[in-house]
């Protein structure tokens, strides 16, 4: 089945014809992988066409402008239908597999590289899902009609010729960082509200900027991003994080309304600010918190980067702020508990969007804790306070450094010194107390068959209690040898039996 390509805006301008150059570039790309140009022998001489498409030669005339000719996925298009490719592969590839035939990929090895290879596609939306209506297309133009952006509808052959096609002009687009959809965007984000989310990502992961028509098509339908699955919404946006500069896919983000759909405490962060009541821009605040964070994860070689629990607590660790905001005299505001709150909506939001738990409870904890830093004043934390400090953060320690340290975003040289000094301050009292106790370990001086032992009493409520008492008492007082540590429980024992 074979349909017309959608519809460019009025006035927009036709494609130029691919310079010879570009298509010699193109060229020599597909030759580093001899396994494409055998590929390509195999399909010409059953009488299919094949062809390197979209992402993979996108990526490879951004790698060759760079100065690192390379391919990296190898996804191909062709006219054979998906039982024609199994023939084509069959005593070649060294493996194939079939998960996605029933939208015409087939999955393929051959000497290690990984091929997928679609079927010509004529699909059509029913616009009240993202889920296609799968009908095999004769056309590779067609085809390429119904790809997202125009950097991702081009096509080199495999075939003898190496033909470069670019019916849309996503060559001149990519040169020029500019992101535009093949046909009208209102019906390429109509057809598949996810391709918003994807314009944002590609903001950050190919600093493409979008053409009006895009952003104005993003800001109408934003409301249709609903029709999305939440773990769909949530890959889009963690790739979209993952990058080293997402801040310009974020403001996109929220500009467009997208936000309000699938992340609205983020939105909400776009407090007004009026003449009488003073206080930072949060929105911009926490935009600047990222960056820093992200800065500082970079920063160290010991880090794993890109590191999405720290990069989402820079981005949300400020979200209970609305819900806390409160008007004081003189023309102060105030955000108390706004961590409390925050770590509640962090962990209601990240779960509603299908993120695994342990990154919500940890995206969470860091939220909660954020603040506590500034209780620390110029030093005035007993050890015991610096040992629930570290106890708290427990896994997090590192990562929490990071954000206490990223949220100082004040103007004021001095008083960001100040900071920075104070929790030098305080990491070195970390250290110093580490060297002396096993802090990333803090457990009570006594284990669980001592205390049945000296209570006379067997497993259950109590031993846990007792447990507890003692690490509390390990927190507050540091390492105790055996014998205070046993009268100490003794002593509580005995009083708990009074009362």
């Amino acid at each position: 089945m074979s349909v017309e390509p959608p519809r460019r805006p009025s006035g927009d301008p036709s494609p130029e014809p691919v310079p010879e150059a570009v298509q010699d570039t193109v060229r020599a790309l597909v030759d580093l992988t001899p396994v494409l140009g055998e590929l390509g022998e195999r399909f010409t001489a059953a009488g299919h066409e094949v062809h390197l498409v979209g992402g993979s030669v996108r990526d490879a005339l951004l790698a060759a402008g760079a100065g690192e000719p390379r391919l990296g996925d190898l996804d191909l298009t062709t006219s054979a239908r998906p039982e024609e490719t199994l023939a084509v592969l069959a005593g070649w590839a060294s493996s194939t597999w079939n998960t996605g035939i029933a939208f015409g990929t087939v999955g393929a090895e051959v000497r290690g590289e990984r091929l997928e290879i679609t079927t010509y596609r004529a699909d059509r939306y029913d616009r009240e899902s993202r889920n296609p209506e799968v009908a095999w297309g004769d056309s590779l133009v067609d085809d390429l009609a119904r790809r997202d952006f125009t950097v991702n509808a081009m096509a080199v052959s495999l075939g003898p010729d190496r033909t470069v096609t670019d019916p849309f002009g996503g060559l001149g687009d990519l040169l020029a960082r500019r992101l535009r959809t093949p046909g009208l965007a209102t019906d390429s984000f109509a057809d598949d509200p996810l391709r918003m989310l994807r314009a944002v990502r590609f903001v950050a992961q190919l600093d493409l900027t979008p053409v009006p028509e895009v952003v104005e098509a993003m800001t109408t339908l934003a409301p249709e991003l609903a029709r999305i699955t939440a773990e769909r919404v949530q890959h889009e946006f963690s790739r979209t994080l993952l990058n080293p500069a997402p801040r310009a896919a974020l403001e996109l983000f929220v500009s467009t309304g997208l936000s309000d759909v699938v992340l609205p405490e983020l939105s909400a962060l776009r407090m007004e600010i009026d003449e009488h009541h003073q206080h930072k821009d949060v929105y911009t605040h926490s935009l600047t918190v990222l960056d820093q964070a992200i800065a500082l994860e970079l920063a160290d070689p010991d880090a794993v980067s890109p590191d999405l629990v720290l990069r989402l607590a820079a981005l949300l660790h400020d979200i209970g702020k609305p819900a806390t905001r409160r008007h004081e005299p003189r023309g102060r505001v105030s955000f108390h508990h706004h961590e409390v709150v925050g770590a509640k909506l962090v962990r209601k939001r990240l779960l509603a969007l299908k993120y695994p738990k342990e990154v919500v409870e940890q995206v969470s904890r860091l939220t909660f804790l954020h603040l506590r830093f500034h209780g620390y004043g110029s030093g005035e934390w007993t050890d015991s306070a610096v040992r629930r400090y570290v106890t708290d953060a427990g896994e997090l320690l590192t990562r929490l450094h990071k954000l206490v340290r990223s949220d100082s975003t004040t103007r004021n040289k001095r008083r960001a010194a100040m900071l920075s000094a104070t929790y030098d301050s305080l990491e070195t009292r970390i250290a110093e107390l580490s060297e002396a106790e096993d802090l990333a370990r803090v457990r009570p001086d006594l284990d669980g068959n001592r205390i049945m032992e000296l209570l006379e009493i067997p497993p259950g409520r109590e031993v846990g209690e007792a447990w507890r008492f003692l690490k509390e008492l390990r927190l507050e007082r540091g390492p105790l040898d055996p014998d205070t540590a046993e009268a100490e429980l003794l002593t509580w024992w005995r009083s708990r039996s009074v009362e």
